[in-house]
Protein backbone atom coordinates (compact mmCIF):
# COMPACT_ATOMS: atom_id res chain seq x y z
CA UNK A 1 0.00 0.00 0.00
CA UNK A 2 1.21 3.67 -1.32
CA UNK A 3 1.94 6.43 1.43
CA UNK A 4 -1.04 8.25 0.24
CA UNK A 5 -2.92 5.70 -0.27
CA UNK A 6 -2.31 4.78 3.61
CA UNK A 7 -3.09 8.47 4.31
CA UNK A 8 -6.29 8.69 2.25
CA UNK A 9 -7.41 5.37 4.50
CA UNK A 10 -6.05 6.87 7.58
CA UNK A 11 -8.06 10.75 6.94
CA UNK A 12 -11.17 8.38 5.89
CA UNK A 13 -11.10 6.37 8.71
CA UNK A 14 -11.31 9.90 11.22
CA UNK A 15 -14.15 11.28 9.36
CA UNK A 16 -16.36 7.65 9.40
CA UNK A 17 -15.22 7.69 13.43
CA UNK A 18 -16.61 11.76 13.27
CA UNK A 19 -19.71 10.98 11.67
CA UNK A 20 -20.61 7.87 14.31
CA UNK A 21 -19.42 10.35 17.23
CA UNK A 22 -22.08 12.77 16.82
CA UNK A 23 -24.32 9.73 15.86
CA UNK A 24 -23.73 8.51 19.17
CA UNK A 25 -24.70 11.78 20.93
CA UNK A 26 -27.65 12.28 18.95
CA UNK A 27 -28.92 8.79 20.28
CA UNK A 28 -27.70 9.48 23.93
CA UNK A 29 -29.34 13.11 23.33
CA UNK A 30 -32.59 11.20 22.32
CA UNK A 31 -32.92 8.36 24.33
CA UNK A 32 -35.64 9.46 26.69
CA UNK A 33 -37.78 11.05 23.32
CA UNK A 34 -40.98 9.21 22.86
CA UNK A 35 -40.29 7.46 19.71
CA UNK A 36 -37.16 7.73 18.94
CA UNK A 37 -35.32 4.86 17.18
CA UNK A 38 -31.46 4.14 17.63
CA UNK A 39 -29.40 5.88 14.71
CA UNK A 40 -26.08 4.28 13.11
CA UNK A 41 -24.14 5.75 10.27
CA UNK A 42 -24.06 3.71 7.09
CA UNK A 43 -20.35 2.90 6.15
CA UNK A 44 -18.87 1.20 3.19
CA UNK A 45 -15.49 0.41 1.75
CA UNK A 46 -13.99 1.99 -1.09
CA UNK A 47 -11.46 0.75 -3.77
CA UNK A 48 -8.18 2.19 -5.64
CA UNK A 49 -7.83 1.65 -9.11
CA UNK A 50 -5.33 -1.64 -8.18
CA UNK A 51 -8.18 -2.83 -6.55
CA UNK A 52 -7.15 -2.00 -2.97
CA UNK A 53 -9.09 -0.80 -0.42
CA UNK A 54 -8.78 2.84 0.19
CA UNK A 55 -11.05 3.74 3.30
CA UNK A 56 -14.36 3.95 4.03
CA UNK A 57 -16.75 6.28 2.95
CA UNK A 58 -19.91 7.34 5.12
CA UNK A 59 -23.28 6.82 2.66
CA UNK A 60 -25.72 8.06 5.03
CA UNK A 61 -27.67 7.74 8.60
CA UNK A 62 -30.02 4.25 9.15
CA UNK A 63 -32.47 3.76 12.30
CA UNK A 64 -33.33 0.49 13.95
CA UNK A 65 -37.20 -0.83 12.96
CA UNK A 66 -38.58 -3.36 13.13
CA UNK A 67 -42.10 -3.52 10.67
CA UNK A 68 -43.45 -6.60 12.46
CA UNK A 69 -43.21 -5.43 16.08
CA UNK A 70 -43.78 -1.78 14.83
CA UNK A 71 -47.52 -3.40 13.13
CA UNK A 72 -48.17 -5.14 16.01
CA UNK A 73 -47.84 -1.91 18.16
CA UNK A 74 -50.34 0.05 16.11
CA UNK A 75 -53.32 -2.80 16.15
CA UNK A 76 -53.09 -3.30 19.86
CA UNK A 77 -52.90 0.19 20.69
CA UNK A 78 -56.49 0.42 17.90
CA UNK A 79 -57.81 -2.33 20.25
CA UNK A 80 -56.66 -0.53 23.62
CA UNK A 81 -58.80 2.09 22.73
CA UNK A 82 -61.95 0.74 21.19
CA UNK A 83 -62.22 -1.20 24.30
CA UNK A 84 -61.33 1.74 26.83
CA UNK A 85 -63.97 3.70 25.06
CA UNK A 86 -66.50 1.01 25.52
CA UNK A 87 -65.34 0.37 29.30
CA UNK A 88 -66.01 3.52 30.20
CA UNK A 89 -69.83 4.09 28.60
CA UNK A 90 -70.18 0.54 30.88
CA UNK A 91 -68.74 2.47 33.81
CA UNK A 92 -71.35 5.27 33.62
CA UNK A 93 -74.38 3.30 32.33
CA UNK A 94 -73.42 1.28 35.72
CA UNK A 95 -74.88 4.27 37.38
CA UNK A 96 -78.46 3.17 36.60
CA UNK A 97 -77.84 0.43 39.09
CA UNK A 98 -75.68 1.36 41.80
CA UNK A 99 -74.97 -0.69 44.74
CA UNK A 100 -76.82 -3.42 46.70
CA UNK A 101 -77.21 -0.86 49.56
CA UNK A 102 -78.53 1.98 47.28
CA UNK A 103 -81.12 0.37 45.46
CA UNK A 104 -81.15 2.61 42.18
CA UNK A 105 -81.66 -0.18 39.84
CA UNK A 106 -85.15 -0.86 38.20
CA UNK A 107 -84.68 -4.30 39.76
CA UNK A 108 -84.50 -3.08 43.22
CA UNK A 109 -86.82 -0.43 42.47
CA UNK A 110 -89.31 -3.23 41.50
CA UNK A 111 -88.57 -5.39 44.80
CA UNK A 112 -89.74 -1.96 46.85
CA UNK A 113 -92.82 -1.82 44.85
CA UNK A 114 -93.42 -5.40 45.52
CA UNK A 115 -92.82 -5.86 49.29
CA UNK A 116 -94.89 -2.98 49.60
CA UNK A 117 -98.28 -4.04 47.87
CA UNK A 118 -97.70 -7.62 49.93
CA UNK A 119 -97.39 -5.16 53.17
CA UNK A 120 -100.54 -3.12 51.70
CA UNK A 121 -102.71 -6.40 51.11
CA UNK A 122 -102.23 -7.69 54.34
CA UNK A 123 -103.60 -4.66 55.76
CA UNK A 124 -106.01 -2.99 52.84
CA UNK A 125 -107.62 -0.21 54.82
CA UNK A 126 -104.69 0.92 55.84
CA UNK A 127 -103.99 4.60 54.21
CA UNK A 128 -100.07 4.66 55.62
CA UNK A 129 -99.58 1.14 53.47
CA UNK A 130 -101.33 2.89 50.45
CA UNK A 131 -99.06 5.73 50.61
CA UNK A 132 -96.12 4.02 50.79
CA UNK A 133 -97.04 1.83 47.49
CA UNK A 134 -97.68 5.15 45.86
CA UNK A 135 -94.48 6.67 46.74
CA UNK A 136 -92.61 3.17 45.32
CA UNK A 137 -94.54 3.15 42.62
CA UNK A 138 -93.81 6.85 41.94
CA UNK A 139 -89.88 6.08 42.36
CA UNK A 140 -90.58 3.39 40.70
CA UNK A 141 -91.65 5.28 37.38
CA UNK A 142 -88.63 8.15 38.88
CA UNK A 143 -85.97 5.32 38.42
CA UNK A 144 -86.69 4.80 34.81
CA UNK A 145 -86.89 7.82 33.50
CA UNK A 146 -83.75 8.83 35.22
CA UNK A 147 -81.80 5.81 33.95
CA UNK A 148 -83.28 6.54 30.35
CA UNK A 149 -82.30 9.95 30.49
CA UNK A 150 -78.43 8.79 31.30
CA UNK A 151 -78.63 6.14 28.67
CA UNK A 152 -79.18 9.23 26.50
CA UNK A 153 -76.83 11.03 28.12
CA UNK A 154 -73.73 8.48 27.55
CA UNK A 155 -75.16 8.65 23.69
CA UNK A 156 -74.86 12.00 23.40
CA UNK A 157 -71.39 12.40 24.72
CA UNK A 158 -70.18 9.56 22.73
CA UNK A 159 -71.44 11.32 20.18
CA UNK A 160 -69.53 14.51 20.69
CA UNK A 161 -66.44 11.99 21.81
CA UNK A 162 -66.55 10.72 17.80
CA UNK A 163 -66.95 14.17 17.00
CA UNK A 164 -63.81 15.54 18.41
CA UNK A 165 -62.00 11.91 17.44
CA UNK A 166 -62.89 13.02 14.00
CA UNK A 167 -61.03 16.29 14.16
CA UNK A 168 -57.92 14.71 15.77
CA UNK A 169 -57.93 12.42 12.51
CA UNK A 170 -57.92 15.36 10.20
CA UNK A 171 -55.35 17.24 12.08
CA UNK A 172 -52.56 13.78 12.70
CA UNK A 173 -53.80 13.16 8.52
CA UNK A 174 -52.65 16.90 7.79
CA UNK A 175 -49.40 16.19 10.00
CA UNK A 176 -49.06 12.98 7.96
CA UNK A 177 -48.64 14.67 4.82
CA UNK A 178 -46.13 17.50 5.61
CA UNK A 179 -43.99 14.79 7.17
CA UNK A 180 -44.26 12.36 4.66
CA UNK A 181 -43.67 15.13 1.95
CA UNK A 182 -40.52 15.52 3.78
CA UNK A 183 -39.44 11.86 3.66
CA UNK A 184 -39.77 11.29 0.38
CA UNK A 185 -37.98 14.39 -0.78
CA UNK A 186 -35.24 14.23 1.66
CA UNK A 187 -34.63 10.36 0.27
CA UNK A 188 -34.72 11.14 -2.83
CA UNK A 189 -31.91 14.32 -2.81
CA UNK A 190 -30.19 11.70 -0.34
CA UNK A 191 -30.93 13.35 3.18
CA UNK A 192 -30.86 12.48 6.67
CA UNK A 193 -34.66 11.59 7.14
CA UNK A 194 -34.29 9.39 9.98
CA UNK A 195 -35.86 12.01 12.73
CA UNK A 196 -39.02 12.50 9.84
CA UNK A 197 -39.70 9.00 9.65
CA UNK A 198 -39.33 8.91 13.76
CA UNK A 199 -41.79 11.44 13.63
CA UNK A 200 -44.37 10.07 11.26
CA UNK A 201 -44.30 7.33 12.88
CA UNK A 202 -45.45 8.70 16.09
CA UNK A 203 -47.90 10.01 14.31
CA UNK A 204 -49.13 6.94 12.88
CA UNK A 205 -49.06 5.77 16.39
CA UNK A 206 -51.63 8.29 17.56
CA UNK A 207 -53.58 7.81 14.20
CA UNK A 208 -53.91 4.19 15.93
CA UNK A 209 -55.51 5.57 18.70
CA UNK A 210 -58.77 6.93 16.52
CA UNK A 211 -59.05 4.81 14.41
CA UNK A 212 -57.53 1.36 12.90
CA UNK A 213 -55.60 1.26 10.33
CA UNK A 214 -52.88 -0.59 8.41
CA UNK A 215 -50.06 0.42 6.31
CA UNK A 216 -48.46 0.11 2.78
CA UNK A 217 -44.23 1.56 2.33
CA UNK A 218 -43.54 2.67 -1.49
CA UNK A 219 -40.73 3.71 -2.89
CA UNK A 220 -38.34 6.45 -1.42
CA UNK A 221 -40.03 6.24 1.41
CA UNK A 222 -43.68 7.22 0.73
CA UNK A 223 -46.31 5.62 2.68
CA UNK A 224 -49.90 4.61 2.16
CA UNK A 225 -52.10 3.99 5.14
CA UNK A 226 -55.91 2.62 5.11
CA UNK A 227 -58.68 1.62 7.77
CA UNK A 228 -58.57 -1.63 9.36
CA UNK A 229 -61.18 -2.40 6.95
CA UNK A 230 -59.60 -1.28 3.72
CA UNK A 231 -60.55 3.01 3.07
CA UNK A 232 -57.84 4.71 2.13
CA UNK A 233 -56.95 7.62 4.53
CA UNK A 234 -53.52 8.49 3.29
CA UNK A 235 -52.38 8.19 -0.34
CA UNK A 236 -49.77 11.36 -1.09
CA UNK A 237 -52.93 13.44 0.22
CA UNK A 238 -54.88 13.50 3.31
CA UNK A 239 -58.53 11.98 2.52
CA UNK A 240 -61.34 14.02 4.03
CA UNK A 241 -62.64 12.37 7.73
CA UNK A 242 -66.05 14.18 8.19
CA UNK A 243 -69.05 13.52 10.90
CA UNK A 244 -72.23 15.55 11.59
CA UNK A 245 -72.55 15.29 15.99
CA UNK A 246 -76.18 14.88 17.00
CA UNK A 247 -76.34 16.98 19.61
CA UNK A 248 -79.87 15.68 21.38
CA UNK A 249 -80.75 12.42 21.45
CA UNK A 250 -83.63 10.11 22.96
CA UNK A 251 -84.45 6.43 22.57
CA UNK A 252 -85.41 6.87 19.02
CA UNK A 253 -82.17 9.06 17.42
CA UNK A 254 -80.23 7.21 15.11
CA UNK A 255 -76.47 9.32 15.22
CA UNK A 256 -74.94 9.81 11.78
CA UNK A 257 -71.87 7.49 10.48
CA UNK A 258 -68.43 8.79 10.32
CA UNK A 259 -67.35 9.14 6.03
CA UNK A 260 -63.70 8.74 4.61
CA UNK A 261 -63.93 9.92 1.56
CA UNK A 262 -67.47 9.74 1.50
CA UNK A 263 -67.56 6.13 2.18
CA UNK A 264 -69.23 5.28 5.35
CA UNK A 265 -66.82 3.47 7.88
CA UNK A 266 -68.19 3.75 11.13
CA UNK A 267 -71.84 4.18 12.34
CA UNK A 268 -75.16 3.49 10.64
CA UNK A 269 -75.25 2.14 6.78
CA UNK A 270 -71.18 1.71 7.61
CA UNK A 271 -70.21 -0.49 4.16
CA UNK A 272 -66.74 -0.68 5.17
CA UNK A 273 -66.64 -0.53 9.02
CA UNK A 274 -63.63 -0.04 11.12
CA UNK A 275 -63.09 -3.04 13.40
CA UNK A 276 -61.00 -1.26 16.60
CA UNK A 277 -60.00 2.03 17.52
CA UNK A 278 -61.62 5.16 19.94
CA UNK A 279 -64.14 5.96 16.71
CA UNK A 280 -65.29 2.37 16.75
CA UNK A 281 -65.40 1.70 20.47
CA UNK A 282 -67.82 4.98 20.83
CA UNK A 283 -69.75 3.95 17.84
CA UNK A 284 -70.42 0.68 19.56
CA UNK A 285 -71.16 2.42 22.58
CA UNK A 286 -73.82 4.71 20.90
CA UNK A 287 -75.10 2.64 18.49
CA UNK A 288 -75.23 -0.89 19.91
CA UNK A 289 -75.09 -1.18 24.19
CA UNK A 290 -76.57 1.60 25.32
CA UNK A 291 -79.38 1.09 22.49
CA UNK A 292 -79.72 -2.61 24.29
CA UNK A 293 -80.33 -1.45 27.40
CA UNK A 294 -82.12 1.29 26.87
CA UNK A 295 -84.34 -1.35 25.29
CA UNK A 296 -84.29 -3.52 28.07
CA UNK A 297 -85.33 -0.33 30.42
CA UNK A 298 -88.33 0.61 27.45
CA UNK A 299 -89.34 -3.47 28.16
CA UNK A 300 -89.50 -3.10 31.36
CA UNK A 301 -91.59 -0.15 31.20
CA UNK A 302 -94.18 -1.86 29.01
CA UNK A 303 -94.13 -5.08 31.39
CA UNK A 304 -94.80 -2.95 34.22
CA UNK A 305 -97.83 -0.98 32.42
CA UNK A 306 -99.16 -4.71 31.47
CA UNK A 307 -98.78 -6.25 34.67
CA UNK A 308 -100.47 -3.32 36.36
CA UNK A 309 -103.03 -3.05 33.89
CA UNK A 310 -107.14 -3.46 34.33
CA UNK A 311 -109.39 -5.86 32.59
CA UNK A 312 -113.25 -5.29 32.46
CA UNK A 313 -114.88 -6.80 35.24
CA UNK A 314 -118.26 -6.55 34.16
CA UNK A 315 -117.66 -9.87 31.31
CA UNK A 316 -118.19 -7.61 28.29
CA UNK A 317 -115.15 -8.19 27.01
CA UNK A 318 -114.30 -4.65 27.16
CA UNK A 319 -109.70 -3.93 26.68
CA UNK A 320 -107.42 -4.24 29.09
CA UNK A 321 -106.87 -0.46 29.80
CA UNK A 322 -102.90 1.00 31.67
CA UNK A 323 -103.91 0.82 35.21
CA UNK A 324 -101.65 2.24 38.13
CA UNK A 325 -98.54 2.89 35.22
CA UNK A 326 -99.55 4.55 32.51
CA UNK A 327 -97.85 6.66 29.52
CA UNK A 328 -98.56 8.98 26.72
CA UNK A 329 -100.63 6.57 24.93
CA UNK A 330 -103.26 5.50 27.90
CA UNK A 331 -105.35 4.35 28.31
CA UNK A 332 -104.70 2.28 25.97
CA UNK A 333 -101.83 -0.40 26.13
CA UNK A 334 -99.10 -0.99 24.55
CA UNK A 335 -98.14 -3.64 21.86
CA UNK A 336 -98.05 -6.74 23.54
CA UNK A 337 -94.25 -8.26 23.23
CA UNK A 338 -93.24 -5.30 21.11
CA UNK A 339 -90.63 -2.69 22.20
CA UNK A 340 -91.63 0.33 22.02
CA UNK A 341 -88.53 2.88 22.09
CA UNK A 342 -88.56 5.61 24.64
CA UNK A 343 -91.64 4.21 26.77
CA UNK A 344 -89.39 4.33 29.92
CA UNK A 345 -88.74 7.94 29.77
CA UNK A 346 -92.66 8.55 29.36
CA UNK A 347 -93.90 5.63 32.15
CA UNK A 348 -95.65 7.82 34.96
CA UNK A 349 -98.02 6.99 37.66
CA UNK A 350 -101.73 7.37 36.89
CA UNK A 351 -103.25 10.52 38.37
CA UNK A 352 -106.53 8.74 39.36
CA UNK A 353 -104.10 7.45 42.12
CA UNK A 354 -102.38 10.14 43.56
CA UNK A 355 -104.59 12.78 45.65
CA UNK A 356 -101.94 15.48 44.90
CA UNK A 357 -103.22 15.30 41.51
CA UNK A 358 -106.75 14.85 42.79
CA UNK A 359 -106.75 10.98 42.67
CA UNK A 360 -107.67 8.65 45.12
CA UNK A 361 -105.18 5.88 47.24
CA UNK A 362 -108.35 3.93 47.41
CA UNK A 363 -108.39 2.84 44.01
CA UNK A 364 -104.81 1.31 44.38
CA UNK A 365 -107.00 -1.18 46.44
CA UNK A 366 -110.16 -1.48 44.59
CA UNK A 367 -109.23 -0.73 40.88
CA UNK A 368 -110.71 2.15 38.86
CA UNK A 369 -107.68 4.26 38.15
CA UNK A 370 -107.67 3.14 34.32
CA UNK A 371 -110.97 5.28 34.38
CA UNK A 372 -112.76 6.35 37.60
CA UNK A 373 -116.03 7.16 35.88
CA UNK A 374 -116.46 3.44 33.93
CA UNK A 375 -118.02 1.17 36.90
CA UNK A 376 -116.32 -1.80 34.71
CA UNK A 377 -113.06 -1.23 35.68
CA UNK A 378 -113.72 -1.33 39.30
CA UNK A 379 -112.76 -4.65 41.27
CA UNK A 380 -114.27 -3.33 44.49
CA UNK A 381 -117.90 -2.29 43.67
CA UNK A 382 -119.10 -3.02 47.07
CA UNK A 383 -116.12 -0.90 48.71
CA UNK A 384 -115.52 -3.68 51.11
CA UNK A 385 -112.36 -1.92 53.66
CA UNK A 386 -110.91 -5.25 54.07
CA UNK A 387 -110.45 -6.38 49.97
CA UNK A 388 -107.09 -7.28 49.36
CA UNK A 389 -107.78 -9.54 45.86
CA UNK A 390 -106.34 -6.79 43.38
CA UNK A 391 -102.96 -5.98 45.39
CA UNK A 392 -102.48 -9.95 45.52
CA UNK A 393 -103.20 -9.88 41.83
CA UNK A 394 -100.89 -7.14 41.29
CA UNK A 395 -98.05 -9.05 43.48
CA UNK A 396 -98.86 -12.25 41.15
CA UNK A 397 -98.48 -10.36 37.83
CA UNK A 398 -95.39 -8.68 38.78
CA UNK A 399 -93.90 -12.61 39.43
CA UNK A 400 -96.02 -14.25 36.32
CA UNK A 401 -94.01 -15.36 32.99
CA UNK A 402 -94.71 -12.73 30.22
CA UNK A 403 -93.63 -12.13 26.96
CA UNK A 404 -90.92 -9.55 25.83
CA UNK A 405 -89.51 -8.69 22.63
CA UNK A 406 -86.71 -10.68 21.80
CA UNK A 407 -84.39 -8.21 20.17
CA UNK A 408 -82.94 -7.23 23.49
CA UNK A 409 -80.78 -9.94 24.38
CA UNK A 410 -81.90 -11.16 27.60
CA UNK A 411 -85.48 -14.19 28.04
CA UNK A 412 -88.03 -12.97 26.28
CA UNK A 413 -90.28 -15.53 28.46
CA UNK A 414 -89.23 -14.61 31.95
CA UNK A 415 -91.26 -12.53 34.67
CA UNK A 416 -91.20 -8.61 35.44
CA UNK A 417 -89.02 -9.54 38.22
CA UNK A 418 -86.28 -11.61 36.45
CA UNK A 419 -86.70 -9.65 33.24
CA UNK A 420 -85.53 -6.19 35.43
CA UNK A 421 -82.79 -8.91 37.93
CA UNK A 422 -81.48 -9.97 34.26
CA UNK A 423 -81.18 -6.55 33.00
CA UNK A 424 -78.99 -5.50 35.32
CA UNK A 425 -76.61 -8.77 35.38
CA UNK A 426 -76.20 -8.24 31.46
CA UNK A 427 -74.94 -4.73 32.37
CA UNK A 428 -72.49 -5.78 35.09
CA UNK A 429 -71.63 -9.01 33.09
CA UNK A 430 -70.70 -6.94 30.16
CA UNK A 431 -68.86 -4.31 32.41
CA UNK A 432 -67.19 -7.32 34.06
CA UNK A 433 -66.14 -8.64 30.44
CA UNK A 434 -64.51 -5.52 28.86
CA UNK A 435 -62.82 -4.43 32.40
CA UNK A 436 -60.90 -7.94 31.72
CA UNK A 437 -60.41 -7.66 28.18
CA UNK A 438 -59.08 -4.05 28.76
CA UNK A 439 -56.66 -5.58 31.32
CA UNK A 440 -55.40 -8.17 29.10
CA UNK A 441 -54.99 -5.72 26.17
CA UNK A 442 -53.10 -3.31 28.42
CA UNK A 443 -50.56 -5.99 28.96
CA UNK A 444 -50.42 -7.00 25.26
CA UNK A 445 -49.54 -3.34 24.88
CA UNK A 446 -46.92 -2.48 27.25
CA UNK A 447 -45.20 -5.84 26.21
CA UNK A 448 -45.11 -5.15 22.85
CA UNK A 449 -44.30 -1.52 23.75
CA UNK A 450 -41.51 -2.80 25.48
CA UNK A 451 -40.46 -5.69 23.05
CA UNK A 452 -40.32 -2.72 19.98
CA UNK A 453 -38.29 -0.40 22.35
CA UNK A 454 -35.83 -3.17 23.29
CA UNK A 455 -35.24 -4.06 19.69
CA UNK A 456 -35.38 -0.24 17.94
CA UNK A 457 -34.20 2.18 21.22
CA UNK A 458 -31.19 3.56 22.90
CA UNK A 459 -29.60 1.36 25.65
CA UNK A 460 -27.05 3.96 27.33
CA UNK A 461 -24.62 1.74 28.12
CA UNK A 462 -24.14 0.25 24.75
CA UNK A 463 -23.88 3.70 23.24
CA UNK A 464 -21.11 4.21 25.38
CA UNK A 465 -19.37 1.33 24.84
CA UNK A 466 -19.41 2.22 21.10
CA UNK A 467 -17.85 5.49 21.79
CA UNK A 468 -14.94 4.09 23.96
CA UNK A 469 -14.55 1.53 20.60
CA UNK A 470 -14.60 4.42 18.29
CA UNK A 471 -12.36 7.01 19.98
CA UNK A 472 -10.08 4.02 20.01
CA UNK A 473 -10.14 3.10 16.38
CA UNK A 474 -9.91 6.96 16.42
CA UNK A 475 -6.60 6.71 17.94
CA UNK A 476 -5.23 4.34 15.61
CA UNK A 477 -6.20 6.43 12.71
CA UNK A 478 -4.66 9.18 13.90
CA UNK A 479 -0.59 7.00 14.91
CA UNK A 480 -1.72 5.90 11.33
CA UNK A 481 -1.54 9.94 10.05
CA UNK A 482 1.72 10.70 12.86
CA UNK A 483 3.54 6.95 11.41
CA UNK A 484 2.86 8.52 7.14
CA UNK A 485 3.76 11.72 8.36
CA UNK A 486 6.96 10.46 10.24
CA UNK A 487 7.55 8.25 7.12
CA UNK A 488 7.06 11.07 4.41
CA UNK A 489 9.57 13.42 6.29
CA UNK A 490 11.75 11.10 6.11
CA UNK A 491 11.90 10.83 2.51
CA UNK A 492 12.42 14.60 2.05
CA UNK A 493 15.31 14.56 4.48
CA UNK A 494 16.96 11.44 2.47
CA UNK A 495 15.83 13.73 -1.23
CA UNK A 496 17.77 16.73 0.05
Amino acid sequence: MSLSVALKVAQSALAARQSESSVIARNISGAQDPGYSRKSVLLSQTYTDTGQVGGLKVDGIGRVTDSALYASLLQSTSTGTSQEAVLAGLTRLAETTGDTENQYSAAARLGELKLSLQTYASDPNNAIQAQDVLQASKDMAATLQDNSELVQEVRANADADMASSVREINTLLQQLEDLNSVVVRGTQSGADVTDALDSRDQVLLKLSEEIGITTLNRSHGDIVVYTDSGVTLFETKAREVSFQQTVVYDATTTGNAVLVDGVPVVGPGAVMEVNSGRLHGLAELRDDVAVTYQSQLDEIARGLIEAFAEADQSGGGGPDQAGLFTWSGGPALPAAATLMPGLAAEIVVNANADPDQGGSLDRLRDGGISDPLDPNYDYNPTGAAGFSDRLQELVSAIDADTVFDGGVELDPTDSLSGFAASSVSWLESGRKTMTGNVEVQSVILGRTAENLNNKTGVNIDEEMTLLLEIERSYSAATRLITAVDAMLEDLLAAAR
